[in-house]
């Protein structure tokens, strides 16, 4: 995980100890908050340290937050929660950059599938993930023949059923407002873009992975993602007024299919459909 790291390099700091500063991030205190409307991460690790060195929490903390804020304060803003929780809120920029890396790139897959798959073809589970990805591919290929976003994949043989093709944008996204802020400021939205944060925090982290339960991790972000279509307009009024905003949800709509295609291929062993 990126803040991991950096967290652990402001750590060193104020310990040696390589155990502490090299472990990964199941064992660091660091955590994502459960607040939809920002992406927000919590670190205890000024308490951990406040345990084992001759310092205040409150100094610790203040220490770690003021070298944070100097190597990577455009990616996040760093908060002192008495009595020393630490709080990372990723910026606009950052999100809207890491964001278009998820829609002009493949995300590649491990090369070793999970054995572990879900049992029972007729799964609703699966056929509840599996409908989503097809929601998303549909989506996607209506907005690429009516020119409201560009692909640069081209369009595949539906009858073949199956998404052996990615898709992603052959241009830039327009995810901030003149004021910097992201245009995707609704409560859906936060939540899809919080799964997806989550998702990729989870398949970045190996020594996390290994306990990761990825149906349910698939069935969280499909679930986002049909709150998300069934509360934010795309065509209609959006399109013909905001279509910066459309172009934007749109975006959303790539990265979630790019990740549920990871997920049902690479972790769960069953087919991407573009059309069920």
């Amino acid at each position: 995980m990126l803040l991991c790291n950096y967290l652990s390099e402001s750590v060193n700091i104020y310990t040696f100890a390589d155990e502490l500063t090299s472990r990964k991030t199941r064992k660091f205190p660091l955590y994502k908050g459960r607040d939809n409307s920002r992406v927000l991460y919590i670190s205890g690790v000024a308490l951990q340290l406040a345990k084992s060195h001759n310092q205040t929490t409150m100094d610790i903390a203040s220490g770690i937050v003021s070298h944070l804020s100097g190597i990577r304060g455009d990616v996040f803003r760093v908060q002192i929660v008495p009595p020393g929780s630490i709080y990372l809120e990723l910026t606009d920029p950052f999100l809207a950059a890491w964001l278009q890396n998820l829609v002009v790139t493949y995300l590649e897959e491990s090369g070793e599938r999970e054995t572990r798959k879900i049992t029972g073809q007729n799964s609703s589970r699966l056929f509840a993930i599996q409908y989503a990805h097809a929601r998303c591919y549909s989506l996607l290929l209506l907005a690429h023949r009516e020119g409201l976003i560009k692909l640069t994949e081209s369009i595949p043989d539906m009858s073949q059923n199956s998404a052996s093709d990615h898709l992603v944008s052959a241009e830039q996204i327009p995810w901030l407002n003149d004021e910097q802020k992201l245009r995707l400021t609704h409560p859906a939205e936060g939540r899809l873009i919080a799964e997806l944060v989550q998702v990729i925090d989870n398949l970045e982290c190996p020594d996390v992975s290994g306990a990761v339960n990825w149906e349910k991790v698939a069935l969280d972000l499909s679930q986002a993602f049909e709150a998300f279509w069934s509360q934010c307009r795309i065509w209609g009024k959006v399109k013909i007024s905001a279509p910066e905003l459309a172009q934007a949800r749109l975006g959303l709509v790539i990265a979630t299919q790019s990740v549920l295609r990871c997920l049902l291929v690479d972790k769960l062993g069953a087919v991407a459909p573009v059309e069920l």
